[in-house]
């Protein structure tokens, strides 16, 4: 692997984990960096899903204490079989969606404008449901995963469904959508974590499975720095963004994601930047 590719596939996993766990989107930030730094390519599309096994041992080693618990229950606690069914209710929805149309969302969708444009409509929506969760401070009566029916499950795995469109923010969706449906923050933040983990497992291996064709060993250096590289980013942005929303609200990633979003659609409309497809 040499120097160039070495620094392109270092910064695509270091903006792969530093974005997985916000609700800024990961799959449009890494479409927008590799446009930008000319790494694109079939190849590079099965890349950026199979680096996200970096974010999911993130999460698996920072929860790694409930995640034993819950497979050790699973034959007779209770509340582990109810987490643990939950997380499969949540799972299914954007599974089955994904597997009916993910070649024809990657066909139309996967490029800088439409990214862009759902940055703005996905940071608009965040405004208003941080606006409405102000106006009614008390409506989240979910305040623990623990908490959660399957019900309460579903309607996350559907919200989680809208994650399939890039620059939506397969966590921003899940988040948002369970304050909506009456998670608090905290509740909603913690089971987009776990909900990441069958979602990006089964992301990554069916990827590598469909295109297996286009992978050899030699790829291997590439696809292990990146995924190294999502891991460690990862694993502190989950531990940062932990602590941030005991005390903040998703109002600055919305900013964010508007002013963000408007200056790549400026920057291709103006032809400022020339995105590579």
């Amino acid at each position: 692997m040499d120097f160039t590719l070495f620094i392109q596939v270092l910064i695509m996993g270091i903006v792969e984990g530093l974005t997985e766990f916000l609700p800024i989107s990961s799959t449009g930030h890494l479409i927008l960096t590799g446009s930008l730094i000319h790494f694109t390519g079939e190849k590079v599309k099965v890349f950026e899903i199979v680096i996200q096994a970096g974010a999911i041992f993130a999460v698996c080693w920072e929860y790694r204490r409930r995640i034993i618990d819950v497979l050790r229950g699973l034959r007779s606690d209770p509340p582990s079989q109810k987490f643990a069914l939950n997380l499969l209710i949540a799972f299914m929805p954007a599974a089955l969606l994904g597997f009916l149309f993910n070649s024809k969302i990657k066909a139309l969708l996967f490029s800088p404008v439409p990214v862009a444009t759902a940055f703005i409509v996905g940071g608009l929506i965040i405004l208003w449901v941080e606006r409405q969760a102000k106006k009614n401070p008390h409506t989240a009566h979910i305040t623990t995963v623990d908490q959660m029916g399957p019900m309460d499950a579903f309607k996350v795995g559907c919200a989680q469904a809208f994650a399939l469109i890039p620059g939506t923010s397969r966590s921003g969706a899940t988040i948002i959508g369970g304050m909506l449906f009456g998670l608090s923050r905290k509740a909603a933040t913690e089971f987009s974590f776990f909900l990441a983990i069958p979602t990006l497992l089964a992301a990554t291996v069916y990827s590598l499975y469909k295109e297996r064709a286009l992978l050899s060993m030699a790829d291997l250096p590439m696809f292990s720095v990146g995924t190294v590289a999502a891991f460690i980013s990862a694993f502190l942005c989950v531990r940062w963004l932990l602590r941030y929303i005991s005390t903040h609200d998703f109002t600055i990633f919305a900013w964010y994601r508007i002013v963000f979003g408007g200056l790549v659609l400026l920057s291709a409309t103006t032809g400022l930047v020339v995105w590579a497809d």
